[in-house]
């Protein structure tokens, strides 16, 4: 799938989903198109002395619930595409999970593991110089996603707070502790998915020393996540990253490829350079091989669009939780949906990250702060509160887990954008007081 037909995708879903609904045309109208779009340029000054221009974008989808609230990507297939259709799911994501955010996101069209950590650093304090008038902590609130990580929001941070010559932090969510950041951020989205994991699977009477998982994706979250499900007893026996995967019928020993994969990369160095498919102990394999192994539980936790028409028949995993953002295009969809695979949808198991984002902005702003327990604990109620409510609507109108999520989410969107007055109201007197 090219990124044109990103968006249109995305679409796809709202559409399956709004025939389960009774909102308003003015809600429908208002959610086809994103609210604001901002692409930018951002000029950076190399080592050598050269200058290079670098396309930065940043996207606020919806707020009629909140704030825009969405990450920072840096990857080379950045596209304004690719991050509108991120801040679509993000405005779903936050309405899904009751937080009163809308969606946002941004991203920046570069390899970053090309670059030195000052230009990094000069990069990343560009992009704020370039849209701070378009965000701020009652507007849009950023947070680290692809390739992106506490370090950089923290410059982020530092650079706003330079430019409006007051400190800030809730503009910024995931970054260091030192400087405002929440105890369990950088695990939350790995913490969320275990949570939605461990409270669905048991009604199929999985139980973790009986079923078998590969993981799509050895970054922040897949590789705690892996350790999370290790740790419960799951046999993980597969693990890839961007350079491919190794694989152990027996179940790999999680803690020892973590280690492997971290002494890979240097200790202070802010991207991993190396891939734990350098690990020997095991068969070697490539990240479409792993999506096509015969297991229990396939959590793709990479990049979008990595399970498509063209490889969902040969998915034979009988549940599928997505980590990543749309790994999973509508076309295929389909397909898994005729094999009588479970998809648990990204907007709801991935959803952990934007919720602990939600915790540390609040304390940012109360200036009071919760220990790690309180922050988990906290977590846990919310997304398997919302998974409860998800998967009930699924079983009560017979469809896909997917369109149970965004079923739940429209109701949300619906009310609050109807909250301000709709057709109805206003040319049928309905709501008359």
């Amino acid at each position: 799938m090219t990124n044109d037909s990103l968006l249109l995708d995305a679409s796809q879903r709202l559409e399956q989903a709004l025939k389960y609904t009774s909102i308003s045309e003015d809600a429908i109208e208002s959610l086809k198109f994103p609210q604001t779009s901002l692409n930018v340029s951002i000029p950076v000054r190399m080592d050598d002395g050269s200058l290079q221009v670098f396309q930065g974008y940043r996207v606020r989808y919806d707020d009629t619930r909140g704030p825009g609230k969405g990450g920072v990507r840096y990857h080379p297939n950045v596209s304004m595409d690719e991050v509108q259709s991120l801040a679509f799911w993000m405005t779903f994501k936050c309405a899904a999970l009751g937080l009163p955010f809308g969606g946002a996101k941004g991203g920046i069209t570069v390899n970053p593991k090309a670059l030195s950590r000052l230009e990094l650093e000069r990069l990343s304090r560009g992009y704020i110089d370039a849209i701070a008038d378009f965000i701020g902590p009652d507007v849009d609130i950023l947070a680290p996603d692809v390739y992106t990580n506490s370090m950089i929001m923290g410059w982020m941070m530092d650079e706003y707070n330079i430019i409006r010559r007051h400190i800030c932090p809730a503009v910024v969510t995931g970054k260091p502790i030192s400087m405002g950041g929440s105890l369990g951020r950088e695990a939350a989205t790995a913490m969320g998915a275990y949570f939605v994991i461990a409270a669905m699977l048991p009604k199929f009477d999985q139980v973790p020393q009986a079923t078998t998982v590969a993981i799509q994706g050895f970054g922040n979250a897949g590789g705690i996540l892996a350790e999370l499900m290790f740790a419960a007893g799951y046999q993980v026996v597969a693990v890839s990253d961007s350079k491919g995967g190794i694989y152990a019928k027996q179940g790999l020993d999680i803690p020892s490829v973590r280690r492997r994969k971290e002494a890979t990369r240097g200790i202070q160095e802010p991207y991993c350079d190396g891939s734990v498919c350098e690990t020997k102990d095991y068969d070697l394999l490539t990240n479409e091989e792993l999506l096509k192994l015969d297991v229990d539980v396939l959590i793709p936790a990479a990049l979008e669009n990595q399970i498509t028409e063209v490889n969902a028949p040969d998915i034979k995993a009988k549940f599928i939780f997505e980590v990543a953002n749309g790994p999973t295009t509508s076309a295929a969809d389909k397909i898994l949906e005729s094999k009588g695979i479970y998809v648990f949808p990204d907007i709801l198991v991935n959803a952990g990250g934007v919720t602990v984002s939600y915790f540390e902005w609040v304390q940012n702003r109360s200036g009071l702060y919760w220990v790690l327990e309180e922050v988990n604990q906290r977590l846990k109620s919310r997304i398997v509160e919302e998974a409860e409510h998800i998967w009930a609507i699924a079983r009560d109108l017979t469809v896909p887990l997917r369109t149970a999520a965004y079923i739940h989410a429209i109701s949300r969107l619906g009310e609050a954008i109807s909250a301000k007055g709709t057709r109805d109201y206003y040319v049928n007197g309905h709501g008359k007081h």
